[in-house]
């Protein structure tokens, strides 16, 4: 959407100018189909009390009680009651009111857009019997247009309205049908029409009566937001934004609109000094909630994301059991916190194996929903993926369901698509025990690794005894300084320093090389010899692991952690202007240096050989476990002929 208008308010007054319109399309209207297919009529009930579907409630007292003949008549208000109660419940009430308050600014909004496009003359030209042959072309694309304007606000603000109302149940109602674009009012008769055909079939009691409604709200705004790409005469709608104070709605052209709400989290958040080991990843974990708080809410922007060094997708690996987990409670508990201090929302989610869904298409949904949920501009977001191995698929892979290449499609695209926007607001974190089982494309979209290889020293392996030990004991500590050896800045800058040579194999071997070539690796020149050195030893590093290493470089520039006073008092940064932290932060950038590249650089191809290793391993094991197999049924075989 281009932005080109300041907010506007949507007054009250001219929403509810429209409620005596809006109430009585819920009452009943005549609709004949065009595109949709009626539903057929319910089935027998298979016993007593059982029904398979809605039930129509043929005498409601105060509402439009005749049914009329024409093929589908919709009376939403009675179909909502049904038969179940002679009274309605509080949620029947509370769905029939939001769509009542949908369908009033639904209609504000067209009128708003009607008035700024010129549709409100020519439609007035029209009923006169003025309108020129010249315009009726403009005169039917602002009709379609508003037709367009008036399906998703509707959509928009049903949604919206019924997001607080909604629980763990889901309905799939399938791709809306009678869309219809002749004018705003026929519009919304087909959607409403289409909405009755879904409550019918799918609301057998009230929790999925909201889920039915939120479900089609969705759908309509996907296929009409979609419509709209190539539609004609709609900047008097994308160009403008208006706000409904007294729903804390906004809307923004065809961009849905979300409750800035916070995830209630119940994990067991851990504190830094419970993580041992895991220096580089735990150092960088912090930073990186830190990061997070400086997002500006009016800006929509955070100034690491201008300044480069922020985190938008990182991957960490290691052997089971070295503290993946943890850290997720460390980084989710710091943010938790934070949020806490400053007021701000905050979103936690898990994309899980419970995700990947045999119908087709599902899947799919499920992980985009996660990538809503986490990039909300509203909310400060943290999405973490769990198990990434198991739950995206490998493309070339036979093991891999339809479900997790979907979902290998969706991640893919957000975390570096042709639309994707880093805001500076969010991070996803995806986490495996073999990341060698992850599609290299996939990989490779993480901007930064942390290697998560639990204690290392004995000192690590002391502190994390008496960590789990706990109090309930008398056995002396001994000749040791509990927790010293997790000083974090003293213990990163030995990890770092151990990166200024490689660590695997085969990249040593790389390296070793180019240095014999040309010598000490100390202008762009010879670095960038280097990086093809590594290129031909290893295809599959590419330009966008040459972006992931600069990236990762502008993160060590800005190799300090934002002041804890700072989020303890917002204050003194959190609740200053876009531009006072942006300055401030940049007052503690550090140069850029050659053995911080150096390091990056093998940081980065170290966990590239390391995954192919292990890939090329897995593979040749998958294969010579197939050749057994196929001499086994060979050799069964003959034996059975013989």
């Amino acid at each position: 959407m281009s932005q080109t208008a300041d907010q506007m308010e949507l007054r009250e007054e001219e929403i509810t100018a429209h409620y005596a319109m809006a109430l009585a399309m819920l009452q009943g209207f005549d609709h004949a189909p065009r595109i949709g297919k009626a539903a057929e009529a319910p089935q027998q009930e298979a016993s007593s009390g059982i029904g398979t579907r809605r039930r129509f409630r043929t005498t409601t007292p105060g509402l439009v009680t005749r049914r009329s003949t024409v093929t589908g008549a919709v009376q939403l208000i009675a179909r909502v009651e049904g038969e179940d109660d002679a009274l309605m419940s509080p949620l029947q009430a509370t769905v029939l009111n939001g769509l009542r308050r949908a369908i009033s600014i639904a209609l504000a909004v067209a009128e708003n857009y009607a008035d700024v496009s010129g549709l409100g003359d020519l439609k007035r030209a029209n009923l006169e019997g003025n309108l020129p042959d010249a315009r009726k072309v403009e005169f039917s694309e602002l009709l379609a247009g508003e037709a367009l304007v008036t399906l998703y606000v509707f959509g928009n603000a049903t949604a919206y309205l019924m997001s607080s109302h909604q629980s763990e149940v889901t309905v799939e109602v399938g791709d809306v049908q009678e869309m219809l674009t002749d004018n705003g009012q026929t519009a919304l008769h087909g959607a409403l029409w289409e909405l009755d055909q879904d409550i019918a079939a799918h609301a057998t009691d009230d929790a999925r009566l909201v889920a039915t409604v939120a479900a089609f709200a969705e759908a309509l705004m996907e296929k009409v937001a979609l419509r709209a790409q190539e539609a004609p005469r709609l900047s008097g709608f994308t160009n403008a934004v208006w706000r409904v104070e007294a729903d804390d709605f906004t809307i923004a052209g065809f961009t849905p609109a979300t409750k800035a709400k916070s995830t209630k989290l119940t994990m067991t958040f851990k504190k830094p000094n419970e993580v041992v080991g895991n220096h580089i990843a735990k150092y960088q974990a912090m930073k990186l909630a830190k990061m997070l708080m400086a997002y500006d809410f009016e800006r929509k922007l955070n100034p690491f994301a201008e300044l480069g060094g922020f985190i938008f997708t990182f991957m960490g690996d290691g052997k089971p059991g070295t503290g993946k987990t943890t850290l997720i409670q460390m980084m989710a508990g710091l943010i938790n916190d934070y949020c806490a201090v400053a007021g701000y929302p905050f979103r936690y989610q898990n994309l899980s194996t419970d995700n990947i869904d045999s119908y087709q298409g599902k899947s799919g949904q499920n992980a985009k929903a996660f990538i809503n949920t986490i990039i909300d501009s509203n909310a400060i977001g943290f999405g973490t993926i769990d198990d990434i191995d198991q739950l995206a698929g490998k493309r070339g892979d036979r093991q891999s369901s339809a479900g997790q290449l979907e979902i290998t499609a969706v991640l893919m695209e957000s975390f570096a698509g042709a639309n994707t926007v880093v805001r500076g607001n969010c991070t996803f974190g995806m986490f495996s025990n073999y990341p060698e089982n992850v599609d290299d494309a996939l990989r490779q979209r993480a901007g930064a690794r942390f290697l998560v290889d639990g204690p290392q020293t004995r000192e690590d392996y002391i502190d994390i005894l008496y960590l789990l030990m706990g109090k309930n004991h008398d056995i002396p500590v001994g000749a040791h300084e509990v927790f010293s050896a997790q000083e974090i800045k003293k213990a990163v800058a030995a990890s770092f320093e151990s990166h200024s040579r490689p660590h695997e194999a085969g990249l040593m071997q790389v390296f070793d090389r180019v240095h014999d070539q040309i010598g000490e690796l100390d202008t762009i020149a010879k670095l960038g010899t280097y990086l093809k050195g590594i290129q031909e030893a290893d295809e599959r590093f590419t330009g966008r692991a040459i972006k992931n290493i600069t990236d990762a470089v502008k993160v060590r520039a800005m190799d300090f952690e934002l002041p804890d006073e700072w989020m303890e008092n917002p204050e003194l940064f959190l609740f200053k202007s876009y531009d006072a932290k942006k300055d401030m932060i940049a007052e503690l950038r550090q140069p850029i240096t050659v053995e911080m590249v150096i390091q990056e650089i093998n940081r980065y191809a170290d966990s590239e050989f390391r995954y192919a290793d292990k890939s090329d391993e897995v593979a040749i094991d998958a294969m010579v476990r197939e050749f057994g197999r196929q001499e086994a049924a060979k050799k069964r075989y003959l034996e059975g002929k013989g």
